[in-house]
């Protein structure tokens, strides 16, 4: 069986196919369960809307706990670090992660950066010994996992190659973390001209939703042959 981390942080509640004002990442993450559901219907899915409940930002208590040897915890650090004990212990069991992520001023919500300033952590996903003068750090998150990166934005041309690709932080800003802690197999969809209400809107909600099914063909049948193996 495979198990699908379903996370949303846009701040908007809704989808934007069942409302007027609602996310159109919203919609592609749902669009994504939906397909794997029809496919693969006996697979978990652990969801976590981070955009309507944020993790709580990493303190100055946090990063102290966090960076203290686990047997030298008082029990106030422990109590700090609960919260990002579930949120790593929830990306461990996933075998998929897809991640609906809005761009919001050229980067990812504050909710989601939360989110992955709680799971990139020091000794639970990434090691770090600093005797290991070439090579420090490492990552410790182990397995086939693969990440799924759903966007959306209010202009066009963000894609690689496009006229505002430099501004573009967002699939960079997901990926990048997530791969340094061990999870390097990545791929994306986004909604574009959001901002324009036209035919290119809808245009560009056809192509996305048409690219994420193929996502999830792809790893559907990816995960077929390793259960197979």
């Amino acid at each position: 069986m495979t198990t699908i981390l379903h996370i949303d942080s846009s701040a908007r509640p809704g989808r934007s196919d069942t409302q007027a004002h609602g996310s159109h990442t919203r919609r592609l993450s749902a669009k994504f369960i939906e397909h794997w559901r029809n496919l693969r219907p006996g697979d978990d899915v652990i969801y976590r809307d981070v955009g309507t409940h944020p993790p709580t930002p990493v303190s100055g208590d946090w990063i102290h706990a966090a960076f203290t040897k686990p047997e030298q915890r008082e029990d106030g650090m422990h109590a700090v670090l609960a919260e990002s004990d579930t949120l790593i212990d929830e990306l461990f069991r996933a075998d998929v992660i897809v991640a609906g992520v809005p761009m919001y001023n050229f980067g990812m919500p504050a909710q989601m950066k939360a989110w992955i300033d709680n799971i990139v952590r020091v000794g639970r996903t990434f090691g770090f010994d600093r005797s290991r003068k070439d090579v420090p750090y490492w990552p410790m998150v182990t397995g086939d996992k693969s990440l799924v990166v759903l966007s959306a934005r209010g202009d066009f041309g963000y894609d690689p190659g496009g006229r505002v690709a430099h501004l573009n932080h967002v699939e960079a800003g997901v990926c990048s973390p997530l791969e340094y802690i061990g999870i390097t197999d990545h791929h994306t969809a986004a909604i574009e001209y959001d901002e324009f209400g036209d035919d290119r809107t809808a245009q560009s909600i056809a192509r996305a939703e048409a690219k994420t099914a193929e996502i999830v063909e792809h790893l559907v049948a990816r995960h077929r042959q390793t259960s197979a193996a």
